[in-house]
């Protein structure tokens, strides 16, 4: 698939700017920036590599920023942003158009009666990017002068270089960094250009959509080396950013590995007849896949988000299905099963993996809950009984410790048999925004989707445990699910006409209308008699579905707030407050089906978010979340793996 942006966007500094591209590595590394080719972020580089895979993540290469001299004239192609009203140079003028060829971002820029294109893809496995540089036609020779800029610091902040020293060497083909005693060398080579070493900051560039974020808006780099070669019409050549002092600069080669690698996902996926989004669906869905070693033999995990998220627990479990099971990589989900299976503590999923500490963070209640889910779906779809039996211990001593009581309050309510989980100060369900002490929504108490998941989970566990032969646990499990079916409808608020979000709150129980309840429709075994599932489908599509995804809070509460923004009080106080968020479409979708029946009808609710979205925010992706007012805003992470999941899990689930 090829997504096109024309003159009408690229010669748009406000259109062009707000518009992303990502490409990704496999291993946790990236290089991301804008359509108009200024770092509006600090998440923006050529190389940001995963120096402790799949975290550690490290902006090395931040920018490579092109001159063209043609016919006696010098054009700088590149853009810089030194405030919120100064562009110099505004190279964007000169890109005819921006394309998504896969995952490879491409520019043309026109220069007079010249063409160039430029073309970014990274090596899978690998901290290389590749930037290649063809020219397409040209009345006469082109020379280019390309100045690298580098760093070398945590992609989540900026550097305020002061009288830092590089020490930068002459290798072949390039140049070689190292930053300071100790760090990771990297490099910057060339299969034609000609290397020559400088040193010099560049400082205070200036990064918009921080500061739309209320952060620190400046950055420096340096000036590390500059590259010249000269083209005729039909010549290339390409730049290589890499940790790896021995990484290919053949450019055509590496890029066919990409190509190959790209269209071999495509046929794994079984969807090459499917339409052209779809399939871009299925590459996207690729970039969140990641490598994570565990016990000293590799494994699988998934990327919640870009650009600064890390691997999750929640997220991965949710995304699961969608990343590779409808794109037909069920040894990743099997991979991704069983690492997760070595994390398991006091019958506990972690919720993620911190960037500067290993050890695990387990405060969440519904990751865990999730994992059964994410088993049941692999297993429906290969009826692999070996993991099955792998897993079931596993599965079992979950059951038990929520049964007698875990971390954070998490406990079987023995009066009813629902889960209670939450103490102060704690945020547990994946409405977890926290600012320093303020859990915005705490959600103490017995939440729905929790005990959705948690009647879908025991309902699982009776199932797995008659083809295992445990037949005192199947009898247990299936009395267990029978107590929570039963004390399900305690949210059920006949008045109101929907369910309550959370009961046994220490404020009682609340009633605001969130799309939480959704989850009792869409899960596999759901709690509700189908009067209710109608019911909540009908009052969340009246209330809080958008053609992105549908809000955290109808628009009629009080706490509502329609635009997502500011700085991170605002934005976390506001992050499920009214904001939309895109994967809830899947949940949605799924929960109209089992209502209604009408897959054309269902599909209709995921078509803006194929269509539409795809080009709006990180072109070729989806975005987490949404502003709730419209025109809905992409917001948040730019690439979301939840996002691309459920659209896509729901698209395949409501075809013909």
């Amino acid at each position: 698939m090829t997504i096109r942006l024309g003159r009408d966007i690229c010669s748009n500094e406000t259109e062009a700017s707000k518009r992303e591209w990502l490409v990704t590595n496999g291993i946790g590394g990236f290089a991301a920036g804008s359509v108009a080719g200024m770092s509006t972020r600090h998440y923006h580089g050529l190389l940001v590599a995963a120096l402790n895979p799949p975290l550690g993540r490290t902006v090395l290469v931040a920018r490579l920023d092109e001159t063209v001299a043609y016919h006696g004239t010098r054009h700088e192609i590149f853009s810089n942003r030194w405030d919120a009203t100064i562009t110099v140079p505004r190279g964007y003028r000169y890109i005819e158009r921006f394309e998504l060829r896969g995952t490879t971002p491409v520019w043309h820029f026109a220069i007079a009666d010249a063409l160039v294109e430029k073309s970014i893809w990274m090596e899978p496995g690998s901290n290389t990017t590749y930037v290649h540089y063809e020219v397409i036609r040209a009345s006469g020779p082109l020379s280019f002068e390309l100045k690298a800029l580098v760093n070398y610091r945590n992609f989540h902040s900026g550097t305020h270089a002061g009288d830092w020293h590089m020490n930068i060497q002459r290798v072949d083909s390039g140049v070689r960094v190292d930053a300071f005693d100790g760090a990771v060398p990297f490099y910057i080579t060339s299969d034609a250009a000609q290397a020559e070493i400088h040193h010099e900051w560049y400082r205070s560039y200036y990064l918009s959509t921080e500061a739309y974020r209320g952060l620190g808006t400046s950055d420096d780099n340096l000036y590390a080396g500059k590259f010249t070669v000269t083209l005729e019409a039909g010549q290339h050549f390409t730049m290589v950013a890499s940790t790896d002092a021995d990484a290919s600069t053949d450019g055509e080669a590496t890029y066919e590995v990409r190509s190959v690698y790209e269209q071999n996902l495509l046929t794994q996926s079984k969807l090459t007849d499917e339409p052209e989004n779809v399939q871009q669906l299925v590459l996207a869905a690729d970039q969140f896949v990641v490598e994570r070693e565990v016990e000293g033999k590799p494994g699988k995990s998934v990327i919640a988000g870009y650009h600064w998220f890390g691997d999750w627990g929640r997220d991965t479990m949710i995304s699961l299905p969608g990343l590779t099971i409808s794109t037909g990589r069920l040894d990743v989900a099997e991979g991704i099963l069983r690492t997760f299976a070595k994390y398991v503590d006091m019958g506990m999923l972690p919720n993620r993996f911190p960037d500067s500490n290993e050890t695990p963070e387990y405060n969440t209640v519904d990751a865990t809950l999730w994992y059964f889910e994410a088993v049941r779906a692999y297993f429906a779809a290969t009826q692999d009984e070996t993991l099955l039996k792998d897993l079931y211990p596993v599965l079992q001593d979950i059951i038990e410790w929520h049964k007698r009581g875990t971390r954070y309050n998490i406990h079987v309510d023995d009066t009813d048999g629902l889960l209670y989980a939450g103490e102060a100060g704690v945020q547990l369900t994946w409405m977890d925004a926290k600012v320093g002490d303020w859990v915005v929504t705490p959600r103490i108490g017995k939440p729905i989707e929790v005990n959705a998941l948690w009647y879908n989970a025991l309902m699982f566990m009776a199932e797995i445990a008659d083809r295992v032969g445990d037949a005192h646990d199947r009898k247990q499990c299936e009395m267990d699910a029978r107590t929570v079916k039963e004390s399900f409808q305690r949210y059920w608020n006949a008045d109101a006409g929907y369910c309550y979000d959370v009961i046994n709150g220490p404020e009682g129980d609340d009633l605001s209308l969130r799309p939480n309840q959704l989850f009792a429709v869409s899960v596999h075994h759901s709690p509700l008699d189908m009067a209710q599932q109608k019911a909540v489908v009908d009052v969340c599509a009246r209330h809080l579905l958008t053609s992105h995804g549908l809000r955290s809070l109808a628009s009629s509460h009080p706490d509502y707030v329609g635009v997502y923004g500011g700085d991170n009080m605002k934005r976390d106080g506001s992050y499920h407050q009214g904001t939309v968020w895109g994967w809830l479409i899947g949940p949605f979708v799924e929960a109209h089906l089992r209502v209604y029946g009408d897959k054309s009808v269902a599909r209709s609710f995921v078509e803006p978010m194929m269509t539409d979205q795809m080009a709006a925010g990180c072109v070729g992706s989806l975005s987490e979340i949404f502003d709730g007012d419209s025109p809905y805003e992409p917001r948040g992470a730019v690439a979301q793996a939840w996002s691309i999941a459920e659209v896509l899990r729901v698209y395949l689930l409501t075809r013909d």
